[in-house]
């Protein structure tokens, strides 16, 4: 019987649009070098679909024949030491073998990604050997990552260890063994789920914004494919394939000549200029563009490339190199090198800052506004909205803030011991408690080797104990009430805030922002990672009414339960702004409540932070909770 294929996969010629996704993934077919593609763009728009595709169209390479790591049977410094041996013995065996995709899952552990030992040759030959990883497999492959911003952050350190050094180094358990690992990273990624690491981000040599067509013929076209591909899919495939040898034949002929192709100086000096001008500052800018410029030039067939071959190039590969800092607001594109193209940008400015004066003269009349209001508004009911300012705390407690941020980057923060869970490093092992998961497969040997049995027996099983990032949750608290605005204290407590969330994304915890006026608090963002959101809706935060701090704890309180049932050994911080000056109970009395709240999350082990935004040497009659607070949540408070 003839064999079916039972996997099917949309043709890559037959995706409607997504001409520049298209683009970035064939240059990286075509130059593995470019160092990957990342698509980012909403839920639903072809991401993953067109990744498969590719899959279809990547050339065949030649391969060392019995290597688990596939090494390069042509290049001495991408082998294994095994191969490297062989090599010089001249005992290689070469076969050809199609590249492929290799999908790495979210729900990934370290082990599976590196390797671990091989149980099997471990018992029958008594040798301590590497069963290969994922990453073994995608040497000299793609790399999928579908949703990388959802990765694990111990996953994604090792794996840009690897992806930085090309080698995949094991250190565990008796075994030292290290071998290529050079693959494409691809990844794809919706923004609304969380932004992702900067140093993953850099290592994508390519960026793409992918967004739905908003043309209804197109969109009618999408739908009419897909239909026809899922009633017939082998028929579809056929009507295709011409198409797909054509542009499997272009990558081919591309990979082949792309040594030859050469950028003329002036387009070198072009693009020197314009990522100096853009203030991009890392030197992977000018490599990646140059060679995908060159890939592009290559699939047309052409030697030298073009000014249109460097124009598509920057565009795949400086939009996400634009923000030189985390929330830094990205430069203006420098104006054309022709200068009869300058004037259009001259007037583009001059609109914009007739704009901004009629955005000012639009505020003006707005303040104007006010006083004709038919309501009128009780003393300190009325909204303002303040910009934030920079502050500076206690000059001990301010640098002992800034040494700690210094201390926590990226995911090496706070830190919680795991039993028999496969996340984490190991750093031990135990006797299980219950039925074993994470099984300790040398710990778990030994032990029946010093029992002096051949055969492992249930007593012999131990688990591993693991060092596993615990998830982290920032809740700012911040008090918006008429009271701040005296003396613009939410102006600087908006500088607090800001400050906190630009920390949160060097340590990658999630973010929640609560503000309370008026009659109660209001939660205006929920857990996430999405911190230049979290920027812009605290930027618009206005003041006004009364102090429902009793409200805010409830909040945080409800909030923090349900973030630690949903993570384990999850660490939940209260950051409360605020002067304290409460006077909203929920049900009975402000005081009550709050020692009541206080009590409940020190029992659920939430931290708390107050910044108090009194100033000093005002005698305030109005009572403040801050004291009060300290006490029953031993929180860390700090004077502006």
């Amino acid at each position: 019987m003839e064999r079916v294929e039972r996997k099917y996969v949309l043709p890559f010629t037959a995706v409607v649009g997504q001409e520049k996704a298209k683009l970035a993934l064939l240059v990286a077919a075509v130059n593995p070098a470019v160092g990957g593609v990342l698509l980012s763009g909403d839920k639903g728009t072809g991401k993953t679909t067109l990744v498969r595709a590719l899959a279809d169209l990547l050339p065949e390479i030649e391969v060392v024949a019995d290597c688990p790591f596939s090494c390069n049977p042509r290049n001495p410094l991408e082998m294994c030491d095994a191969c490297y041996e062989r090599a010089a013995n001249g005992e290689l065996k070469v076969e050809r073998r199609k590249m492929r995709v290799v999908d790495l899952p979210l729900s990934i552990t370290v082990d599976r990604l590196v390797g671990t030992l091989d149980i099997k040759r471990a018992l029958k030959e008594g040798v301590r050997a590497l069963q290969p990883g994922l990453l073994a497999e995608a040497n000299r492959n793609i790399l999928y990552i579908d949703e990388v911003n959802l990765l694990e952050d111990y996953v994604a350190d090792v794996l840009l260890d690897c992806a930085a050094m090309g080698w995949n180094i094991v250190e565990r358990e008796g075994i030292s063994v290290r071998h290529p690992a050079r693959f494409i990273l691809v990844g794809s990624m919706n923004p609304e789920e969380g932004e992702l690491r900067p140093q993953i981000l850099d290592r994508f040599g390519l960026f793409v914004k992918v967004e739905a067509p908003l043309d209804p013929k197109t969109r009618i076209e999408i739908v009419k494919k897909v239909e026809e591909f899922q009633s017939d899919p082998i028929s579809f495939i056929e009507k295709y394939r011409p198409l797909q040898e054509d542009l499997k034949n272009r990558v081919v002929k591309a990979r082949e000549m792309l040594n030859d192709v050469v950028v003329p100086d002036d387009l070198l000096e072009l693009l020197a200029k314009t990522v100096v001008e853009m203030g991009i500052r890392t030197h992977r800018a000018e490599i990646v563009t140059v060679r995908a410029a060159k890939a592009i030039a290559a699939l047309d067939g052409r030697k030298v490339v073009s000014f249109d071959d460097l124009k598509k190039a920057m565009e795949l590969a400086l939009p996400h190199r634009i923000k030189s800092r985390p929330f830094e607001e990205p430069p203006q594109p420098p104006s054309p090198p022709q200068g009869q193209e300058r004037n259009p940008h001259d007037n583009k400015d001059k609109r914009q800052d007739g704009a901004r004066d009629s955005g000012s003269n639009s505020s003006e009349r707005r303040r104007g506004e006010k006083g004709s209001d038919l309501v009128p508004l009780a003393l300190g009911d009325r909204e303002e909205k303040f910009s934030a300012e920079e502050i500076e705390l206690e000059r001990e407690k301010g640098l002992r803030l800034r040494s700690e941020s210094q201390q926590a980057r990226g995911s090496r923060g706070v830190r919680t011991t795991v039993i028999d869970n496969p996340h984490g490093i190991p750093i031990s092992y135990t006797i299980p408690k219950r039925e074993p998961h994470d099984i300790d497969l040398t710990a778990t040997i030994v032990s029946a080797i010093l029992r002096g049995s051949p055969i492992v027996e249930e007593e012999d099983v131990r688990v591993r104990i693991r060092r596993a990032r615990a998830k982290r949750l920032c809740a700012i608290l911040l008090d918006s009430s008429g009271s701040m605005t005296a003396m613009r204290r939410i102006a600087i407590a908006k500088g607090i805030a800001m400050d906190f969330v630009k920390n949160a994304y060097v340590k990658r915890d999630e973010l929640a922002l609560i503000c309370f006026k008026g009659l109660r608090s209001e939660v205006l963002v929920h857990p996430t990672r999405r911190y230049g959101d979290v920027l812009r809706i605290l930027e618009e935060v206005k003041t006004g009414g009364r102090t429902p701090l009793s409200s805010a704890l409830y909040d945080l309180l409800v909030m923090a339960r349900t973030f630690k049932e949903k993570h384990k050994n999850a660490v939940v911080t209260g950051v409360l702004i605020t002067d304290g000056k409460a006077n909203v109970p929920l049900r009975g009395d402000v005081k009550e409540e709050i020692e009541g709240l206080c009590r409940a999350l020190k029992r659920m082990g939430a931290k708390f932070k107050i910044y108090d935004t009194r100033p000093r040497g005002i005698i305030d009659p109005a009572p403040s909770y801050i004291d009060l607070i300290a006490r029953f949540t031993d929180a860390e408070v700090h004077r502006i």
